[in-house]
């Protein structure tokens, strides 16, 4: 985001996201934050947040000696973030520099939200805020960040965590998963989706799936979900089954079962009830009103089912929702 764009973002009271890059970070994770947080929406027609680079020395040498960034904003940007990502590096060992975990210890005091990709979670145990609290880094650093940091309560097996004002992510490609996320916190389902189609990227892969998901070797036939996931999508306000998708697959529903754990890391049934809520959700960002009319339309039955899984999934009731994502908030 250009200087220019970024000072209009900011008088217009944008949510500001600071990223600090600091020696042999990752680039691909640095990537993912600019593609969410960083750029233009014009299919949205506005932009979503003030996203700013910040580096404590004027040249920063990147993973590997990849490349060197310059021209970033100074340490100093970080005090200004509303959402501050930390640096995250292979070399998890090596300590990180005391100004910026002092940096990330302001922003945590003052209320800033602190989000960590991949090793980004060494850097906020570093930094001391992770103490007590839920956390999730790359499943190959599990053994070494329990030993150094037990006081964490890490989640290996995931693909991200949210534990409200800190939100980690596990290796590479769960970057953008948990970016999309606070997308979808931020702005609303709508949004989200709309932010994921540009990437090209699944809109909603939910936090709690494996890191790991097999993949069938190629000379296996085609296994695609994509033409049955496609087909219930279009048909979420009947009551489907688990029995009927896999009819519609034409294998058992054991099998069914089998590859949505290997191809999606999930259940039939669990991907079947997140695409109901993710309708149910956008349903209401378009303007209905009636928690019956949503919960019908949705395949999700009741107003009272909605209402639970609303509170579990998005820690707020449909009305909340409607508030703060409907058309009268926009």
């Amino acid at each position: 985001m250009s200087k220019e764009s970024s000072q209009r973002s900011r008088d217009a009271g944008a949510h500001r996201v600071v990223v600090i890059v600091d020696q042999n970070s990752n680039p691909f994770e640095l990537g993912c934050a600019t593609e969410v947080f960083g750029l233009r929406r014009p299919e949205i027609g506005r932009d979503l947040y003030d996203f700013r680079l910040c580096s404590p020395e004027p040249a920063t040498l990147m993973r590997d000696g990849f490349f060197t960034l310059t021209g970033v904003a100074g340490l100093e940007a970080a005090e200004e973030a509303d959402t501050l990502i930390v640096p995250n590096r292979p070399d998890v060992e090596v300590p990180r520099r005391p100004a910026v975990l002092a940096a990330i210890r302001r922003a945590h005091a003052r209320g800033a939200r602190l989000i960590g990709f991949c090793s980004g979670a060494f850097t906020l145990a570093e930094a001391g805020v992770l103490d007590g609290r839920r956390a999730t880094a790359h499943w190959q650093w599990a053994d070494a960040f329990r030993a150094r940091f037990p006081a964490v309560r890490l989640e290996s097996d995931v693909l991200f965590v949210d534990d409200g004002d800190i939100l980690t992510a596990a290796g590479s490609a769960a970057a953008l998963d948990l970016g999309l996320h606070v997308v979808r916190r931020d702005h609303g389902a709508e949004v989200g989706n709309a932010v994921s189609r540009r990437l090209v990227f699944a809109a909603n892969r939910d936090g709690g799936q494996r890191q790991f998901v097999e993949r069938p070797m190629p000379d296996l036939p085609d296994e695609s979900l994509a033409p049955v996931l496609a087909w219930a999508q279009a048909r979420l306000a009947s009551p489907l089954t688990v029995a009927d998708l896999a009819g519609r697959a034409a294998v058992s529903p054991a099998t069914l079962h089998r590859r949505f754990r290997a191809q999606l890391g999930t259940t039939p049934l669990a991907w079947l009830t997140k695409e109901r809520l993710a309708l149910a959700c956008r349903l209401i960002e378009r303007g209905e009103s009636r928690v019956e009319v949503v919960a019908r339309r949705s395949g999700l039955g009741t107003a009272a089912h909605l209402r639970t899984l609303m509170r579990r999934e998005t820690g707020i009731t449909p009305s909340a929702y409607r508030q703060r994502f409907g058309p009268e908030a926009r």
